[in-house]
């Protein structure tokens, strides 16, 4: 039997749907953000096949804590913010390997065209698979998810000038990424 909700509408039936277990509450709220949260997972994964596993650990979450959501708030930024914390939860079980402590770079910056205005969004998520985990993931919380270096260094267990530097390093690393496919030449 299929059901449908819009979903700002009745937002606070399907949460309470949620609440009470009803599979087909949850397969609505499943397929109306799969894919704003896969984009999500996919920026901080290596393959679809880590960041499907990512995102079903979040709607795990999401499904099991779903009674902690005060409506009236944006459900949407509450499921990003799951699946951004999982994200981080991901790398930390798999990362154990701390990255070198620079203390004196902070900025660096060229006069070189910025390459990411030229190329599309998937081509981007792409050449950010291609880096470190520490890198992507430090990359993604400072540039994407706006946090500070002080929030990322604590979230991680490193120190703020590792974030830095690793942010700068990312930077370094995504660019070249990037520029070393011919093709952004000649855009």
């Amino acid at each position: 039997m299929d059901y449908s909700l819009d979903i700002k509408k009745n937002e606070n039936d399907l949460i309470e749907a949620i609440v009470n277990k009803e599979r087909w509450a949850q397969k609505q709220l499943y397929e109306s953000y799969y894919g704003s949260l896969m984009a999500i997972c996919m920026r901080y994964s290596e393959t679809e096949r880590e960041a499907e596993d990512i995102l079903h650990e979040s709607f795990m979450k999401i499904f099991n804590n779903i009674n902690r959501y005060k409506t009236g708030t944006s459900l949407k930024s509450w499921m990003n913010r799951i699946v951004v914390n999982t994200s981080i939860d991901h790398y930390r079980k798999r990362h154990r390997n701390k990255t070198v402590d620079l203390d004196g770079i902070y900025h660096l910056k060229t006069k070189e065209p910025d390459a990411l205005e030229k190329i599309s969004a998937e081509e981007i998520i792409n050449a950010m698979q291609q880096m470190t985990m520490i890198y992507r993931t430090i990359f993604n919380m400072f540039v994407v998810e706006g946090y500070s270096h002080k929030d990322i260094a604590k979230k991680l267990g490193i120190s703020e000038s590792t974030s830095r530097s690793n942010l700068v390093k990312a930077r370094k690393k995504l660019k070249k990424i990037l520029l070393s496919k011919d093709k952004f030449y000649d855009r």
